[in-house]
């Protein structure tokens, strides 16, 4: 499977800026907003506000992955 890295446009705090992300990671950031019951464009403000050094690309990926890591582990 390969997964194509694709830029989008979102707006964060009110202007429109793009970032580069695979497919997965952009459906996982979208399941996570529902799950919080925000935007994209809310839960990218937070990584945004949040990140001290990298890219907004770079840090929505570590965003995601921690979120995922973060989950308990389910049993199989």
């Amino acid at each position: 499977m390969k997964s194509h890295v694709v830029k989008r446009s979102i707006v964060v705090e009110g202007h429109k800026t793009s970032v580069s992300l695979e497919d997965e990671f952009w459906n996982a950031l979208k399941e996570i907003a529902s799950e919080r019951r925000e935007t994209l464009s809310e839960v990218v403000s937070h990584i945004d506000g949040d990140r001290t050094h990298g890219n907004l690309s770079s840090s929505i990926r570590l965003f995601v992955l921690d979120h995922y890591r973060s989950r308990p582990a389910r049993s199989a």
